[in-house]
């Protein structure tokens, strides 16, 4: 049933899926739904929710982002694996690392991983803020996304610096907020970072989404990003 209902979604949603993709992505829903009933990884688990709240609004960021083959990307944040997971399924060539700070998260991921014989996929157990001060990840990433709730100013201090010079960080937002976007120019620009372009466009329930596509023209400061107290009371 879950495969001919992603196969619905994906369709309306001009979405290519073949048919080892779709068995993915089914085994993907099974294992969140059970892992939800031990720990709360997502609110969403009806399958039509999943198929397009999570699995088919992730893979669209393919259709306004260039992601080139061998792409380098982190997910900051990825919670239950989103938008990245369901990313790797549809590009297997891109290599991919799932950033989050609590463990059990991970430990869910790590089995997603291992069940769909995923391969490039490395799992970082650490805070946005502390992992992009380490050698092995700051400023090693092609790309750099996150589907957080923040502010851009605030995802922007914890995503940026992992992005290498001429990558880029792919912002997952909601409705599309000017007011949001114009706040944040300036901490973007201190970050390394410049705005290319912003897409808007309605899942087919209507739902708003944004993708605020961040050139990274310069390194970023050893300053940033600061302590996570630091970022939330004072954005910059």
């Amino acid at each position: 049933m879950f495969n001919d209902i992603l196969r619905q979604k994906a369709n309306e949603s001009q979405i290519k899926l073949d048919e080892n993709q779709i068995d993915s992505l089914r085994r993907y829903y099974e294992l969140l739904v059970e892992w939800n009933q031990k720990m709360n990884l997502t609110a969403l688990t009806e399958p039509e929710d999943v198929a397009l709240k999570h699995f088919c609004d992730s893979i669209l960021l393919l259709s306004y982002a260039d992601i080139p083959l061998n792409s380098s990307l982190i997910d900051v944040g990825t919670g239950a694996g989103f938008p990245s997971l369901p990313i790797k399924i549809v590009r297997p060539d891109i290599k991919l690392c799932l950033l989050d700070s609590l463990n059990k998260r991970l430990i869910f991921l790590q089995e997603v991983v291992n069940e769909l014989n995923l391969n490039d996929v490395q799992i970082v157990h650490a805070r946005a803020e502390d992992g992009a001060r380490k050698k092995e990840l700051r400023e090693k990433f092609d790309f750099a996304t996150s589907r957080a709730v923040a502010q851009l100013n605030v995802l922007s201090e914890y995503c940026l610096p992992y992005v290498k010079v001429g990558g880029a960080f792919l912002a997952m937002k909601g409705k599309y907020s000017e007011e949001e976007i114009s706040n944040s120019k300036n901490a973007i620009k201190l970050l390394g970072g410049k705005i290319e372009k912003v897409d808007t466009y309605n899942l087919i329930d209507s739902s708003e989404r944004t993708i605020i596509n961040i050139k990274k023209n310069n390194a970023t400061d050893k300053s940033y990003p600061r302590t996570s107290a630091k970022i939330k009371s004072k954005p910059l």
